[in-house]
């Protein structure tokens, strides 16, 4: 009887992938030759990439077969399997996979040979596929060399990992990579590159800016979050993702073949450009407009400027960014690549980026050339290697009188909105080891809400505001206040001590101090009498 109970558990266990990712985590921080934070990050990722593309590849040739077979073809004809099967991609976006390059092959390899044979598998995978070469290191296991035993523990461990269960509804590379981040680099730099946007800073943006079908890009996309997060808002709103086309470049190796990782496995064409860069010293999508940008590029970069830069066309009708800063280097670039009468970019910044004294020319020709439509400062602990107090910024190419998808917005030309969100912190994330907070998706909604009925046909500019949360506010204003983007400079903060009626505070304070000495002084005789009872006496 025990048996058969022990057995029923084991298999009614749900599995965890904390739990798997934690045990991953030991196996390599334990193993010998495991390498850097870095090279552990790469192994784990690069496994979960194999798995996961070996699991597409056998639920893919499964659909295959089947709509063969009910189409009344004989698989076994050869000519039918040089037509549907040795494809480099099936008909439904399958990547075909060799002998050597399948899960199934690798999960069944003796542990004295897997090192040898996932980097066989991936070898084959870059010279058989274009578009999943670029995606990893070849000689990633052979280079490290893990004893049999400890990587034959993680490629079990990573067994476990469905995309039945994990993968479908969550970005699940970029929740590796986050747990990689904070396990293994919690004191990491965006500087580094080690660095992800959580969700729902990036649900807040797409909800609010609504890339539904066009051109998407992202100048320093990372490991892609943000295209992952847009595409799903699109499908959760049963739009069609084809209709979106994503354009991205990343400067960091290890986070650009992250990023197309993340997109090859959820079979999202993407162009990165063909190699990891800068988007200031080689900008790989030169002369491209888009109709969509996202961005979360790194706040406050330094180093970023090179002479070269110094009469570059992003920033001929602006002054030149300060070298100590690429903050308004990454405004003017992203302006640059928006289409001229219709892109929206919606990206975070440090909150610096709002008053900086040597960068207010720039910052004023953006206002009076109308390219700023909402700054939206978010709540402090949103991220999780940053206490950084972080906006979102809003530029749109067109505010004028417009229809887009089934609203029709009014003209807000020299109008801005201010939201602030600092407030929003009750949402508290458990188990971290550091303060952190979480948008809920009503609150999203809420401030989305907030800034498409701003923009909607029938609101009075003039007159939307909310104390303490959002302010409508014309360029006059913002010139009068020095062309400082502060939210704080213009949505009204009620004093909430004047709400008090001292009077009657004092009052109810005075008498429960009465009512405390009272009881103090019951208790200190009730202690004399107790001990003038057995003879002693208190002094």
């Amino acid at each position: 009887m025990a048996k058969a109970k022990t057995k029923k558990t084991a298999n009614t266990q749900t599995l965890n992938l904390d739990n798997i990712l934690f045990n991953c985590r030991d196996i390599l921080r334990a193993a010998r030759n495991s390498g850097s934070f870095f090279e552990k990050r790469d192994m784990m990722l690069t496994l979960v990439f194999l798995r996961f593309m070996g699991e597409k590849f056998e639920d893919g040739l499964e659909k295959l077969e089947k709509k063969l077979i009910e189409s009344g073809m004989n698989l076994d004809n050869p000519e039918v399997r040089s037509a549907f099967f040795e494809s480099p991609v099936f008909e439904d976006g399958t990547h075909s996979l060799p002998l050597e390059a399948r899960w199934s092959t690798i999960i069944n390899t003796s542990a004295p040979g897997l090192n040898v044979a996932l980097d066989t598998a991936l070898h084959s995978i870059a010279t058989t596929s274009q578009d999943l070469k670029g995606c990893f290191v070849e000689g990633t296991f052979t280079t490290r060399n893990l004893a049999p035993n400890d990587i034959k523990k993680l490629v079990d461990e990573v067994n476990k990992i469905s995309h039945k269960a994990f993968g479908e509804e969550k970005d699940l590379i970029g929740r590796v990579y986050e747990y990689f981040l904070k396990e293994f680099a919690v004191n990491a730099t965006k500087e580094e590159g080690e660095f992800y946007t959580p969700h729902d800073a990036v649900q807040l943006i797409a909800a609010m800016i609504e890339p539904y079908e066009g051109t998407l890009y992202d100048p320093c996309c990372g490991s892609g979050g943000m295209f992952i997060q847009s595409t799903d808002l699109v499908k959760s709103r049963q739009g069609d993702i084809n209709r979106i086309n994503i354009y991205g470049q990343e400067k960091d190796a290890a986070t650009y073949r992250l990023a197309k990782m993340n997109l090859a496995l959820r079979g999202l064409s993407h162009n990165l450009g063909e190699t990891n860069d800068s988007s200031f010293t080689h900008d790989l999508h030169k002369g491209v407009a888009f109709d969509y940008i996202m961005a979360n590029p790194p706040f406050n970069l330094k180093g970023w400027y090179d002479d070269n830069l110094k009469d570059d066309h992003r920033w001929s009708d602006y002054e030149t960014p300060p070298e100590s800063n690429a903050n308004y280097a990454w405004i003017l670039h992203m302006l640059s690549h928006l289409k001229a009468h219709e892109g929206v970019a919606g990206f975070l910044l440090a909150n610096g980026a709002l008053n900086d004294g040597d960068t207010i020319e720039i910052r004023k020709k953006l206002i009076m050339n109308d390219k700023v439509e909402a700054i939206i400062v978010l709540p402090r602990e949103l991220f999780i290697t940053t206490d950084i107090s972080v906006t979102l910024w809003i530029l749109n190419q067109n505010k004028k009188g417009s229809k887009k998808e089934n609203r029709r917005l009014r003209n807000r030309e020299n109008e801005i909105l201010f939201m602030d969100l600092r407030q929003w912190t009750e949402n508290p994330v458990k188990n971290e080891g550091k303060k952190k907070v979480i948008l809920l998706s009503d609150q999203i909604e809420r401030a989305a809400n907030i800034y498409h009925t701003w923009q909607n046909e029938g609101t009075d500019g003039q007159h939307y505001e909310e104390p303490e949360l959002y302010r409508s506010v014309g360029i006059n204003e913002i010139e009068s206040k020095g062309w400082a983007l502060t939210p704080s400079k213009y949505i009204e903060f009620i004093d909430h001590d004047l709400d008090i009626n001292y009077e009657k505070e004092m009052a109810r304070i005075q008498a429960e101090m009465k009512e405390i000495l009272s009881q103090e002084k019951k208790s200190q005789q009730m202690l004399e009498d107790a001990f003038k009872g057995i003879g002693y006496g208190i002094e």
